[in-house]
């Protein structure tokens, strides 16, 4: 479905979107920040992430065999191991997440796509 943008100051200047972003049924609740106390390696904190995210985590610790704050003590620990740390680890639980949507989505894909 493409749809025509009519006011310029939003950035799309006329051009046509090929995918509306939004889908049919969007669940608004799934954008709700949502913070959870978790324990990264026996440490007690508080994430605040958007319920799509914690509903990821939830599928890659199930795929995993873990739970959600093993999943995430697993990435606190090997992203200070590799890099020396992060600085938002918010952040880098939504990149985890987006690439893990991604390479479920791509490999349901053929492999001429």
């Amino acid at each position: 479905m493409s749809m025509e943008c009519s006011n310029s100051d939003r950035g799309c200047s006329a051009a046509k979107l090929l995918l509306d972003p939004f889908q049919k049924d969007f669940n608004m609740a799934l954008a709700r920040p949502t913070a959870r106390s978790v324990r990264l390696n026996g440490f007690a904190t508080c994430l605040r992430l958007e319920q799509v995210y914690w509903n990821i985590l939830q599928s890659l610790a199930d795929r995993n065999g873990c739970t959600v704050s093993q999943l995430l003590s697993y990435l606190d620990r090997e992203v200070h191991l590799r890099y020396g740390g992060v600085k938002n680890f918010s952040g880098l639980v939504r990149v985890v997440c987006v690439a893990y949507a991604l390479s479920e989505h791509n490999a349901g894909m053929p492999a001429d796509a």
